[in-house]
């Protein structure tokens, strides 16, 4: 059915009276516009089913000093905003810094994926290197909601308008920036594959703009993750995904990320008590080789949790705030169950207060002692036998710790 002017004027005004939320939203959906419909005793009003901006949900016009996401305006300007990553001045460089450095200073597309368990600055060192070099950085945190529309682009409001918001794949790809895609294997499957296009650095057709975009130079793909893409055996990862074959064929390198060593763990412990005003060097060693500890079990199988860099940063910030060791340890552990939570403050207590060392025995001592000469009693023998000289095995435990 063709609606007419006034037919239309008609149903917009019930539609308003009947769900004023329209007015600010923006949108409509397809069980409101039945409801108008049954209520007018009309044909569904299908003129404002156009504009789909989601499952079974329209944007449909309303009058642009009522609506309020003008604020989409922000998203659009993001291209033109600085997106250096600020300075941390307690970082400290290790691992794959060096190599990942001179990709990014290389300027050209290389896609990068980096992999490795979690809390160990795989995030951070991509961050800290991009500052040093003034490089903007966009970050996106991926999950299973995350579609094609937040990653590439979609249809929003603007002003009452419908305009199409470009997304911050396309905004780096622009712009020459580095695309960050942090916990990339939590991302669904078959979203990540409207990437494949872009993963290969060739132009990239917008169908929404009907555009061919160009990437920008200097623009690059970097992911981090905690598996390689092949899903989490262990079911520490909850939520990782297997991804496809052909997508993950298309970064052109790995990086395998551990924890730093305990020289590096070191000077970054002690570069936050600096800051947080706590310095405790003993306190510092300490946390070290109790984290290494608990590492080297947890990879031999011992326990089944284990604790990170950035566990040992939070620890730290307890430290600053309660100026504790204990608490602060016991605070930031207690994350995990009881059994594990007990273990580690235990292991903690042995290295904070071991116990005395004890000096090992000689057996073939104590089993045949050797002959010990007292001349005191030698010249009292000789007084009492004559001139014969008498020779007295001491055995006394108390007497050889006098001589």
């Amino acid at each position: 059915m063709k609606f007419s002017d006034e037919q239309k004027v008609a149903v917009e005004s019930k539609l308003f009276e009947m769900f004023p939320d329209v007015k600010t939203s923006g949108t409509v959906s397809r069980q409101q516009l039945v409801s108008v419909a049954e209520a007018l005793n009309m044909d569904h009003p299908v003129y404002l089913m156009k504009a789909k901006v989601g499952r079974g949900l329209y944007a449909i016009p309303v009058p642009a000093i009522e609506t309020p996401l003008t604020e989409v305006k922000n998203i659009v300007k993001l291209e033109t905003t600085s997106l250096v990553p600020p300075v941390d001045p307690n970082y400290v460089p290790f691992g794959n810094y060096s190599d990942l450095e001179n990709i990014i200073k290389a300027g050209i597309f290389y896609p990068t994926y980096i992999s490795g368990p979690t809390g160990n600055g795989k995030s951070t060192m991509i961050e800290q290197i991009c500052a040093k070099h003034k490089r903007n950085l966009i970050r996106v945190n991926l999950n299973m909601m995350s579609d094609e529309e937040q990653l590439i682009g979609a249809k929003t409001l603007e002003d009452g308008n419908v305009k199409v918001v470009e997304g911050p794949v396309l905004l780096a790809m622009r712009a020459g920036h580095t695309l960050l895609l942090d916990e990339i294997d939590a991302g669904s499957a078959n979203t990540l594959l409207c990437l494949q296009p872009i993963l290969e650095g060739k132009p990239y057709y917008f169908k929404l703009k009907n555009e061919v975009i160009t990437p920008a130079k200097g623009f690059n793909i970097i992911a981090t993750a905690n598996t390689k893409g092949k899903g989490s055996d262990d079911g520490r990862y909850i939520g990782t995904n297997i991804l496809n074959e052909a997508f993950l064929e298309r970064f052109a390198v790995t990086f395998e990320q551990d924890y730093p060593n305990d020289k590096i763990e070191l000077k970054i412990i002690k570069n936050l008590m600096t800051t947080y005003s706590c310095v405790d060097d003993e306190f510092a060693t300490l946390l070290v080789k109790w984290a290494d500890g608990i590492r080297r079990t947890f990879e031999d199988g011992g326990i089944d949790e284990t604790i990170t860099t950035r566990r040992l940063t939070h620890i730290i910030r307890a430290f600053s705030i309660f100026k504790k060791r204990e608490k602060a340890i016991e605070l930031c552990c207690n994350r995990f169950d009881r059994a594990t939570k007990d273990a580690f403050l235990d292991l903690y207590s042995k290295l904070s207060n071991p116990e005395p060392e004890v000096a090992p025995l000689d057996l073939e001592q104590i089993a045949d002692p050797a002959p010990t000469t007292d001349p005191i009693l030698d010249r009292v023998n000789t007084v009492i036998g004559g001139s014969t000289t008498t020779t007295t095995t001491i055995t006394s435990s108390a007497h050889d710790s006098t001589f």
